[in-house]
């Protein structure tokens, strides 16, 4: 039976993608080696390492005086990396919280100085993104989750004037397009739109490089990496690899703005059956809503096993809510085909039968 994978991540990967990464992991290049055992330092993994940058220049349109980095330790080290790099002595960073993520990384911030929370919709369970709010002209920066994958929100703009932005993209980024001219700091865990877990997409304005006046330990050192090429230490190779030939997939499909169009019709389709199946309720506020996570609960919990059995016969995988919420998440990011999505609103409209 074939698996529909609405897994939040690690996700879906293109089929194509998986094929080719299998066939490197036994030999790459025609080397007679895996990709996994030749150096890092070798002419065939730096072009990988220098193709894998210039597609993410080219697909997110990058204005030059950007660093492309792959790093590792997940978007959680950047929770703390971000701040070491742009908080100053002294100084002051603004969060708007919208949920799980946003929380974590303020956690780290006040590690590192004044940390005010300009703005939450904890007060609603995070099912909705502020708005009107007022950024502090004096902070350092002010940070933002683009999309929230546990309560299914999504910030469509960024407001902050003129003080530097950074924000945490893991769960979005590549699905829509952006100018990212207007952010000095983007991070992104490759395991929702990239690749496999293992690498940290960071986007880094080469402007801020020394801004906080600290001491860095080279490790958490933007610039340190920057210069390195992202080799100061061994790179997640495998990771690496894997998201090149996820951005050679997407360059293929007509680039961001052509997925981005793929998105707004499995969105559409899917929350169109929820607004219009008396079984189903929608947990995000609808203006509010996410194109990459679906979350929606049983208007009956009742009938949650037969939804469960019908969606488990239709190969339906990993569409249980976070635990904090409940209920159901569709994740569909990229890879995901729109007919995976009709399976699931099939299933959806069997139950209300």
């Amino acid at each position: 039976m074939k698996k529909h994978n609405f897994s939040a991540g690690p996700s879906i990967l293109p089929q194509e993608v998986l094929k080719k990464a299998s066939e490197a992991v036994i030999d790459f290049n025609g080397l007679g080696l895996s990709l996994i055992e030749i150096s890092h330092r070798s002419k065939d993994f730096i072009a990988v390492m220098d193709k894998a940058q210039a597609l993410v220049k080219e697909l997110l349109e990058l204005p030059k005086g950007y660093s492309v980095l792959f790093l590792q330790g997940g978007a959680s080290t950047e929770f703390l990396m971000a701040p070491y790099n742009l908080l100053k002595e002294g100084g002051k960073a603004a969060y708007v919280d919208t949920g799980a993520w946003s929380k974590k990384a303020i956690k780290e911030a006040v590690n590192f100085g004044e940390t005010v929370v300009v703005a939450s919709s904890k007060d609603k369970g995070y099912n909705y993104i502020p708005k009107g709010y007022d950024v502090p002209a004096d902070a350092d920066y002010i940070h933002f989750t683009s999309n929230n994958t546990i309560f299914g929100t999504q910030l469509k703009d960024f407001p902050g004037g003129d003080v530097l932005k950074v924000v945490d993209m893991s769960s979005d980024i590549f699905s829509r397009k952006i100018d990212f001219s207007q952010f000095d700091v983007v991070y992104a865990g490759a395991q929702k739109n990239m690749g496999p877990s293992g690498t940290t997409l960071v986007i880094v304005n080469d402007s801020v490089f020394g801004k906080s006046g600290r001491t860095i330990p080279s490790m958490l050192d933007y610039e340190v990496h920057a210069k390195a090429g992202s080799m100061f230490n061994t790179p997640p190779v495998f990771a690496v690899y894997v998201s090149m030939l996820t951005l050679e997939w997407l360059k293929a499909k007509g680039g961001v703005e052509a997925i981005e169009k793929i998105n707004n019709e499995k969105a559409a389709l899917l929350y169109n059956e929820i607004d219009n199946n008396p079984a189903f309720v929608g947990f995000a506020a609808k203006e509010d809503r996410s194109n990459m996570n679906v979350t929606f609960t049983l208007a009956d919990e009742s009938q949650k096993e037969k939804f469960d059995a019908l969606a488990a016969a239709a190969g339906i995988s990993g569409i249980n809510g976070h635990r904090s919420v409940g209920g159901y998440r569709a994740s569909i990011y990229n890879a995901m085909p729109i007919e995976s999505i009709q399976v699931l609103v099939n299933a959806m409209q069997e139950l209300n039968k």
